[in-house]
């Protein structure tokens, strides 16, 4: 492995590792991961169809159906028509809904503060220059798990890309 390769297996546990810390960084409202995954996704991805949702969460539609039921019910998701079509059923954060996540974001900006606060100004700079790589990354993880619901490979999507 060459200096400009990074240590994936060293890279995979450290990642591991800072989101078993980072997920559970905020102390106000406590949810279980389901209604955590289901709520963050709703508030980055805005309004979708419970098909659609089910491919983002990690689980099986009769469980994410009862999940959104409850989340319904507790007032942090409502359903609305989709205007392209009528038979189906679009999910959206409520206003709670959204101030959960928020607060949860508030939260964790806040304690992620006091724990860079301590790193060195050279850690900071390097975890500075991290962000867009990570972010990068999603995106290219993202772009992968559209191509695969449709059934492209990788090469398929180069050569759809030329």
């Amino acid at each position: 492995m060459d200096a400009q390769t990074p240590d994936l297996e060293a890279l995979t546990t450290a990642i591991e590792d800072f989101t078993t810390i980072f997920i559970r960084l905020p102390s106000v409202r406590r949810f279980n991961f389901s209604t955590l995954s289901v709520l963050h996704t709703l508030a980055r991805r805005g309004p979708l169809r419970l098909t659609d949702l089910t491919a983002t969460e990690q689980l099986k539609q009769p469980a994410l159906t009862s999940l959104v039921a409850k989340l319904e019910r507790d007032g942090l998701v409502s359903r609305a028509p989709d205007a392209r079509d009528g038979r189906a059923m679009l999910l959206s954060l409520t206003p709670e809904g959204r101030a959960i996540v928020d607060s949860r974001r508030t939260s964790r900006v806040e304690r992620l503060t006091e724990l860079v606060n301590q790193l060195s100004p050279e850690d900071r700079a390097l975890l500075a220059g991290s962000a867009g790589v990570l972010q990068r990354l999603t995106e290219i993880a993202s772009a992968d798990r559209s191509d695969r619901r449709d059934g492209l490979d990788r090469s398929d999507r180069r050569d759809h890309a030329d």
